[in-house]
C-alpha cells in the first residue's frame, strides 16, 4: 500500500477529492520539482513557462487550495514573501542566509532532543515545532 508520503502532489489532490485541471497539474508539478522554497511569483514564472495560459491569480488560488488541504506548507522567512514547500513526513529545520535568501534544510538529532527536554522540563509534551535560523556566511578567518 502506498502511503501519503510516497504519493505525488497530483495523487494527494485526488485522494483529497480535488478536481485537477491541467493548470493545477502544472503548478503541482512545479512545486514538487522545486529544490528551493519558491514564492508565488517564482512559481508563476516556472508554471507559465510550461503553460503560458496560467495566470498569477490561478497560481495564488491553487497555492491557497493546496495549503488549506495540508499538502504544501507556507513559510515566512522574514523577507516579506510567503515561500512554499511540499509537506514532508520527515521533520527538518531551516537556516536562512540573510544576504542571499537561500534556504538550507537541515536535521539535527541533538537539537530535537534539546527541544523535547525543554518542553518536558516546562511541563509540556512537544507535539509540533518549527525552527528557523537566520545568519550570514562567516568569512574564512571567522570559521576557524
Amino acid at each position: 500500500m502506498v502511503t501519503e508520503n510516497e504519493m505525488t502532489l497530483v495523487e494527494l489532490c485526488a485522494v483529497k477529492g480535488m478536481r485537477m485541471t491541467d493548470q493545477r497539474r502544472v503548478i503541482a508539478s512545479v512545486i514538487e520539482s522545486a529544490s528551493d522554497h519558491p514564492d508565488v511569483e517564482e512559481l508563476y514564472r516556472r508554471a507559465s513557462a510550461i503553460d503560458p495560459r496560467i495566470s498569477i491569480s490561478t497560481v495564488y488560488r491553487t497555492v491557497k487550495l493546496f495549503e488549506d488541504a495540508g499538502i504544501i506548507e507556507r513559510h515566512d522567512f522574514r523577507d516579506g514573501r510567503s515561500r512554499y514547500e511540499t509537506v514532508s513526513e520527515e521533520h527538518h529545520d531551516h537556516l536562512i542566509d540573510l544576504r542571499t535568501g537561500k534556504v538550507i534544510e537541515f536535521r539535527s538529532e541533538e537539537i530535537e532532543k534539546i527541544q523535547e527536554e525543554v518542553a518536558r522540563r516546562l511541563g509540556f509534551k512537544l507535539v509540533d515545532h518549527r525552527l528557523e535560523l537566520y545568519g550570514i556566511p562567516l568569512k574564512k578567518d571567522e570559521s576557524e
